[in-house]
């Protein structure tokens, strides 16, 4: 049977599912950023989440969401850190085994994590199909159910539990802004954000060395990311075949900014919210100060993805 788009209903399902397990993070403001913007800005603060990501959402509805057959020989995905993270604790809290596939360019911050949360790690290269073959080596020889990343209906649904909160707690939007990499947090931001206030527009932020979304849209067919060396390292995987569609038809636009931008922006929100954000989560907050948008007078929700930073490289000190 195919499977189908999640939809609000499966969305609020997941939250009744998770809501146990997982924070309701808050929703902040900042005088400053609004004065810098132009905007009114709502930041729903995923980096204050449970595992220091929204990952944690999507990873723990997919997982109590599998049958116990399905369930018996563990659970096993490809991620770079906060979803390994995410199921990994996901996992431990159903008592099950869980194995994951890191690029051996993941930050050891998030790979220390992964490990700490009990998952059994596989390097591979830092590549899409490394990736993926690592993962189907690691599913043959283990039984393990997959927990894809993001191109997962389950995962979507959670993922978009983090905008239901956000449009609960701010007043009316005029724009939702998320990070974009594999697409799972973007999708489920757009499934809710239609459902419940269809006069808001999602708008997806992405680094310009990994603009493979941003093409993707306007070649109207997904487009593989290459290689890449920018510093919002959760965000350079490709889209899948289950988010580009919601994207495609619910988002409105991708916004790319350059490095020194995502830089600037991540060390803005350190200094003046005094919150610490990954890089992966100051792109959309560099978005919105780039100019790029037409943000002037509106009210604008931004969701930060995550806070999971190698403190022993800060990108700001480095430049």
């Amino acid at each position: 049977m195919k499977e189908k788009e999640p939809t609000l209903r499966d969305i609020r399902k997941a939250a009744d599912r998770i809501k146990e397990f997982i924070h309701r993070t808050p929703t902040l403001k900042s005088q400053t950023l609004n004065t810098l913007s132009g905007a009114h800005l709502f930041f729903k603060c995923e980096n204050f989440q449970k595992g220091g990501a929204f990952k944690i959402r999507g990873a723990t509805n997919a997982v109590l969401s599998l049958t116990d057959e399905e369930a018996q020989h563990g659970v096993a995905t490809h991620s770079s850190g906060n979803h390994a993270a995410a199921l990994a604790q996901a996992a431990r809290w159903r008592n099950i085994p869980a194995y994951v596939v890191m690029p051996e360019n993941a930050p050891a911050a998030k790979r220390n994590a992964v490990a700490g949360y009990g998952a059994q790690i596989f390097s591979c290269a830092p590549t899409l199909p490394a990736r993926e073959a690592g993962l189907r080596e690691v599913v043959a020889n283990t039984g393990a159910a997959t927990v894809h990343p993001y191109n997962d209906y389950r995962v979507i649904a959670g993922q978009g539990t983090a905008a239901l909160e956000l449009l609960e707690d701010a007043p009316p939007l005029d724009m939702i802004l998320a990070p974009i990499g594999g697409g799972g947090l973007l999708s489920g931001t757009a499934i809710t954000t239609a459902a419940l206030s269809p006069h808001t527009k999602v708008i997806g932020a992405e680094p310009a060395l990994a603009d493979d979304a941003y093409r993707s849209l306007r070649a109207g067919r997904r487009i593989e990311a290459g290689p890449t060396s920018t510093i919002a390292d959760g965000l350079r995987t490709s889209l899948g075949d289950k988010t580009f569609p919601i994207i495609q038809r619910l988002v409105s636009e991708i916004v790319t900014v350059a490095e020194d931008e995502i830089i600037h922006a991540m060390r803005l929100v350190w200094e003046r919210m005094k919150i610490i954000i990954e890089p992966s989560s100051a792109v959309p907050v560099a978005a919105l100060l780039s100019g790029r948008l037409p943000v002037a007078g509106k009210a604008v929700g931004v969701i930060l993805s995550g806070g999971n930073v190698d403190l022993d490289q800060l990108p700001f000190t480095r430049h």
